[in-house]
Formats: C-alpha cells, sequence, structure tokens
C-alpha cells in the first residue's frame, strides 16, 4: 500500500525483490506510483515463485478499469465496481476492503489519504500492518496503532514473523 503518485522506489524496488524471493503473492492496487514500483521489482525478480495480483477499480457502471489500471506488472487483475478510493477508502464502496481482507500482512510505504483508508481498514479488521516509513509524517493520517520500520531489514522481521508457519505454500501480501 502506499502512494498512486510516487514510486518511492528506493524502499519499493528492495520489498518488492525480497518478497519475489519469499515465496509469497504480491496483492496491490494495481495503480502507478508505489504499486507499480513494487510490482515491477516483484516481476522482474529472477526465480520468483509467487504472482502479482492487482485489484482494479472500474469506471462506475462499468467493466472497464480506470485510466492508469492496471499496471504493465499486474498478472492476475481482479477487477471490482468498487469505485471508492483516497479520503473515501474506509467506505463500503471502495476496493480497499478487498485489498486489506485479502493479504495476510499488509505493507504500508509513503502514501496519502488512500494509504491512511488502506492502514484504518487493517488496523479495524486486526490484519497485521507495518508502516514502512521514518515517521508518521509520511503517510498522512496514519492509526497511531500501525507500527513504523524505517529499514528493510526490520520491515522482512515483521513479515516473516507474521508468515511463518500460516502457509504451508506460497502466502500473499
Amino acid at each position: 500500500m502506499g502512494s498512486g503518485m510516487d514510486e518511492h522506489a528506493e524502499r519499493a524496488v528492495p520489498l518488492g525483490r525480497w518478497l519475489a524471493k519469499r515465496g509469497v503473492h504480491l496483492l496491490t492496487g494495481a495503480g502507478r506510483g508505489v504499486m507499480a514500483s513494487v510490482s515491477k521489482a516483484f516481476f522482474e525478480t529472477p526465480d520468483r515463485q509467487g504472482l502479482v495480483l492487482g485489484v482494479v477499480p472500474c469506471e462506475p457502471g462499468s467493466s472497464r478499469a480506470r485510466a492508469g489500471y492496471p499496471n504493465q506488472w499486474v498478472e492476475v487483475p481482479i477487477f471490482t465496481h468498487l469505485p471508492l478510493t483516497g479520503a473515501s477508502g474506509t467506505e463500503v464502496g471502495s476496493r480497499n476492503h478487498i485489498n486489506v481482507l485479502s493479504s495476510s500482512v499488509i505493507v504500508a510505504l509513503p502514501g496519502g489519504q488512500g494509504t491512511a483508508s488502506e492502514a484504518s481498514l487493517a488496523v479495524r479488521y486486526g490484519k497485521p500492518i507495518v508502516a514502512f516509513v521514518t515517521d508518521h509524517r509520511e503517510a498522512e493520517n496514519l492509526p497511531s496503532q500501525v507500527q513504523t520500520c524505517r529499514t528493510l531489514e526490520a520491515v522482512c522481521a515483521f513479515i516473516d514473523q507474521r508468515l511463518l508457519g500460516h502457509y504451508p505454500g506460497p502466502g500473499r501480501l
């Protein structure tokens, strides 16, 4: 989870590569920015075992994906009629519910209102979540319950601890 505009490649790329080597699937909101950056890194990692999944918003009342969706690295697009995003991301009509409920562990990278709404949903649904940020200011309005990690190593340890023993095959992240 993270910005739909800024890639934050210094964090998203190493995270995507690490995840690809862990035997998990990557689930994103299928858009640009962090979503594209982590998806590309995951997709291009040699000998990866998982797939890049993307929950794609469609135009209201249509089966057409919204402009810019899915990014080119999404291998399994999951099209949805749920159009709400950003500040409306916790409302019933948001695909963020699918993103959060379908994930085993959630990593929030720097982002805005959409990232904050996904983090709020993770807290609401009791999903393990960590923010890969230097502090809460990099992700607007993150709930105080969301743990922050400043290094990739700390994020990886958080993920491994939550996934250890939960899934016999590829997990979802």
